[in-house]
């Protein structure tokens, strides 16, 4: 199985699509592990864009 491009990028309430280390674009930005299946959650209460950095 092919994994996801590091960039590719999901919204929060989205369902992961690889697990990694994911990048909040923007800033404030942080970075998470974030498993696949997983819904990508908001940062400081709001909904962001995340970016895939890092495969697990």
């Amino acid at each position: 199985m092919s994994k996801k491009p590091i960039g590719t990028t999901a919204k929060t309430g989205q369902t992961c699509p690889e697990s990694g280390i994911w990048k909040v674009v923007g800033t404030p930005s942080t970075t998470a592990p974030i498993s696949k299946g997983n819904r990508m959650p908001p940062y400081s209460g709001k909904a962001v864009t995340w970016k895939l950095i890092q495969h697990a």
